[in-house]
């Protein structure tokens, strides 16, 4: 058995059929990539072969290559990793070429079989790049099915010759949304950026009748013809120039240089248009090596792909605990987050009662998903009858009668420990006695929580991010009684409604709130000590933090901030560490400046509610100092913040697997996803120096910034988080 099949039909056209063994899904390994040499090579020199069509027998055609072939070629290379990437790299390209040339006479380019890509479902990575250098691409017209080359979105850019034929189809700039953004497209979108040819009901029947018809002239691709010009222009010709400096202005634009993949992924294609065809795949090929050799590439990868997938597919999951898919669910609170998460509970199937005091306010819950739907319906992405399909599945109600026959309950009324008790009682008594109970707090202690609970085994956390929609994380914490059946009826959940979960132990503001606090503290202090917002948030931006903790402040509003405060501060009493961000919070709140919702914060904003620029009031309170601090100070102070209550999280067990802290800081609050998150981060300075950063942060900052126990004996011992940490191997994983 094998991952490829060959086959040659009546009419004489070579059928390589790609079906990865045993995979949901096709990937391509080391040695199938051989097989199609083999397949190629087989299909050239058989006169009776009038044509080669690549197809796949799966119902999508290629989710990429498995990457976990090039941790190996790694580790076969031994002290020269760097060569053995290359080479492996350089191998692929000349298969992908010996296909694209597919047998013409090197002069003349005539004599050659024609090669088309029927693709009958989503296609991504090595797949589209195996496409691009077939001559003709033919997609079916299914509008769920997606192409694009999205490697960028895990630290890497198309090495297997993608880069350089995408940019010399479309141009540098056209090229940028594909390659740049790693965007995936529908079949017609895809057929206007030129990844496609055509798009077609029946794609192998179209792509074997366009080979049977093909002459030479459309074997040819533009780089390999007489006279070829880069759309656009070459980096040479003034228009092409022009075209570089916008690209590579964008790029830093919205990298803010973070990313070594997208600043690898544009020279790439710069130096390559300045030579022919053959030597920019070597160029391709000596980028895609470097990026592979840079420490945030493996990092990425790790979280991005390898863990974030582990994890989505139940590598936390209790063992022995049958399926607990979800068919009836109950929303109590339908504000904001109650009616998103009534919004993708119904989306996954369910059937949904969302629950508030009056009918008003549950109507209004129900509302949200309606304008959801209209938003979707005017991007041509829904339609009236699945607006009113969705609708139909949500029952907007006062009467807790309705949950009877539900088998999970999400609570998302007011944070107040008294309204969350009153409301688990009254739901307790009528809901069935298996069905599971879970709140989705973002500070509260679950285990205080479950007080109010007859049934703590089956009372857990369930916190989802704002906008619910749109977040991708769901962070699931476990109480001092929960039990493995409550766990594994969240983490089934998770999975219907396609987010990524976390499982944490209880602790006061859980993992992600507990990292996210002290980063936007740090901003604030700083802004105290008269460090110039503008430094502050830009400093984080170019860490890759989606937005600085000023900003991001604003964004979630100033008075919830102080609210956390004064409940944190009255729940730990003498314990609770007085800080100067707390003044200036209280303060602003004082003011009236609330943030975004009331127009008026950290910024001024217009009518409209889009920031003007920062305002000036807060220096009348917190004059800017003389002298700024230094950029890499202000970053290590934001990092290591965060990074530090990643590692108490570990010390003390809140966090129960490592993955589960790097996958989830990124898609929490967006933690520097360069760096794998904030304990790949630290593997990536290595804990001996950054153990020493910390001596010298506390010695300057205070006690914030003390060495955990265990980040200082892991120091001592010269250790890595993800050796001493490793996560066991599971079919999962």
């Amino acid at each position: 058995m094998s991952d490829f099949k060959y086959d040659v039909d009546a009419d004489g056209v070579a059928i390589i059929t790609w079906d990865a063994e045993g995979k949901s899904m096709n990937v391509l390994t080391r040695e199938a990539f051989g097989l199609v040499e083999e397949y190629v090579d087989r299909a050239l020199a058989d006169d009776a072969v009038k044509g080669i069509v690549i197809t796949s027998g799966k119902k999508d055609f290629a989710g990429g290559m498995d990457l976990n072939v090039l941790a190996t070629i790694r580790e076969e290379s031994g002290e020269n990793p760097a060569q053995g990437l290359f080479d492996f790299t350089m191998g692929g390209h000349r298969i992908l070429r010996k296909l694209e040339l597919a047998g013409m006479d090197p002069k003349t380019k005539k004599g050659g079989k024609p090669v088309a890509c029927a693709i009958n479902g989503t296609c991504a990575g090595i797949g589209t790049e195996i496409a691009l250098a077939c001559h003709h691409r033919v997609m079916t017209d299914n509008p769920k099915a997606k192409i694009g080359l999205p490697e960028i979105m895990i630290g890497i850019f198309p090495g297997g010759g993608g880069t350089m034929r995408y940019s010399r189809m479309v141009g540098a700039m056209a090229a940028a949304p594909v390659l740049l953004e790693g965007k995936m497209m529908d079949p017609k979108k895809a057929k206007g950026a030129q990844l496609i040819d055509a798009v077609s009901e029946d794609p192998l029947a179209a792509a074997k009748d366009w080979v049977l018809n093909a002459k030479d002239a459309d074997l040819v691709k533009p780089w390999d013809a007489k006279g070829y010009k880069m759309p656009g222009g070459a980096p040479y010709h003034p228009a092409g120039f022009m075209t570089f400096v916008g690209a590579s202005a964008m790029v830093h634009g919205k990298t803010q240089g973070a990313f070594p993949a997208a600043k690898a992924l544009l020279s790439s294609i710069y130096e390559g248009a300045l030579v022919d065809f053959d030597t920019a795949l070597k160029i391709e090929a000596r980028w895609f090596t470097n990026v592979l050799m840079n420490p945030s590439s493996s990092a990425m990868i790790r979280s991005l792909f390898l863990n974030k997938q582990a994890l989505e597919k139940g590598a936390v999951r209790p063992a022995g605990v049958p399926d607990q898919s979800v068919k009836k669910i109950g929303v109590l609170g339908a504000g904001m987050m109650g009616a998103g998460i009534a919004l993708v509970s119904a989306q996954a199937g369910m059937e949904v009662v969302l629950i508030d005091r009056d009918q008003d306010a549950a109507d209004k819950g129900k509302a949200y998903s309606a304008a959801y739907m209209d938003k979707g319906i005017k991007r041509g992405k829904a339609t009236e009858d699945k607006k009113e399909a969705l609708l139909a599945q949500i029952t907007a109600t006062t009467d807790l009668d309705a949950l009877k026959g539900c088998d999970l309950i999400i609570e998302a009324v007011f944070e107040d420990p008294g309204v969350k008790a009153e409301m688990t009682k009254k739901v307790e008594a009528i809901i069935p006695e298996d069905c599971i109970f879970a709140s989705n707090t973002s500070t509260l202690p679950i285990s205080e929580l479950a007080k109010a609970s007859s049934r703590a085994d089956q009372f857990i956390g369930i916190h989802f991010f704002s906008p619910v929609e749109k977040m991708f994380l769901v962070e699931i914490i476990k109480g001092k009684e929960t039990g493995d059946r409550a766990v594994a009826k969240a983490l089934d959940y998770v999975r219907q409604i396609r987010k990524t979960p976390i499982v944490v132990n209880d602790a006061r503001f859980f993992y992600a709130n507990r990292c996210i606090i002290p980063y936007i503290n740090e901003g604030m202090r700083m802004i105290t000590e008269g460090v110039s917002p503008v430094l502050i948030d830009n400093a984080a931006r170019q860490l890759g933090f989606p937005v600085g903790p000023v900003q991001l402040t604003d964004e979630t509003s100033i008075d919830l901030g102080a609210k956390i405060a004064r409940a944190t501060k009255a729940a730990m009493g003498d314990a609770y560490p007085e800080s100067p961000a707390d003044d200036l919070i209280f303060w602003m709140e004082e003011q009236g400046r609330l943030g975004r919702k009331s127009n008026a914060g950290f910024f001024e904003y217009d009518e409209k509610g889009k920031r003007t620029g920062y305002w000036k009031g807060l220096q009348e309170k917190y004059p800017l100092a003389a002298e700024q601090p230094d950029l890499i100070e202000v970053q290590e102070r934001l990092m290591f913040a965060q990074v530090l209550e990643a590692v108490r999280a570990l010390e003390e067990g809140v966090l129960m697997d490592i993955r589960e802290g790097d996958v989830g800081a990124i898609l929490a609050w967006g933690f520097a996803p360069w760096s794998g998150g904030p304990l790949s981060w630290l593997d990536i300075l290595g804990t001996p120096y950054a153990a020493e950063r910390c001596d010298s942060l506390t010695e300057k900052f205070g006690e914030r910034f003390t060495c955990p126990a265990l980040l200082r004996e892991m120091a001592e011992k010269g250790q890595s988080f993800y050796t001493r940490f490793a996560p066991k191997k599971s079919a999962a994983a």
